[in-house]
């Protein structure tokens, strides 16, 4: 079974950090685009974070440039959100999504089936 597994997800006082986790599970990270998404109750789901396997091109959401960093490890077909300085704005549900065999970042429109997503809360 093909799927991506977030985890991670926590509650950080504000100006906290956390690191997410997102496995793959039945397939391999190479020659792919993974993207880190959230969604804020009562929000629309939007794009954080972006990083391309075959040369490591990183992309970010202006709200966390700066803040936020997206790494990879193929050899454990992991992708990594280190997530500092973090602020009530950031708290939601953060999926992961890939986009196989592309080097073009992965879409909200573009996902057919998300995962389950890991909590983040920010509150002191």
């Amino acid at each position: 079974q093909l799927q991506l597994v977030e985890s991670g997800g926590h509650l950080v006082q504000p100006g906290g950090s956390l690191r997410l986790s997102c496995a793959a599970s039945g397939f391999t990270l190479e020659h792919s685009a993974i993207g880190w998404f959230r969604q804020a109750p009562g929000k629309q789901r939007e794009g954080v974070s972006c990083i391309t396997s075959s040369d490591g091109n990183t992309y970010y959401a202006d709200s966390v440039k700066g803040r936020f960093t997206i790494s990879i490890d193929n050899s454990k077909a992991t992708v990594y959100l280190q997530m500092n300085s973090l602020k009530s704005d950031d708290a939601g549900v953060y999926y992961c999504a890939a986009r196989r065999g592309s080097s073009f970042c992965p879409t909200i429109p573009s996902v057919a089936h998300w995962g389950k997503g890991t909590l983040v809360t920010v509150s002191s």
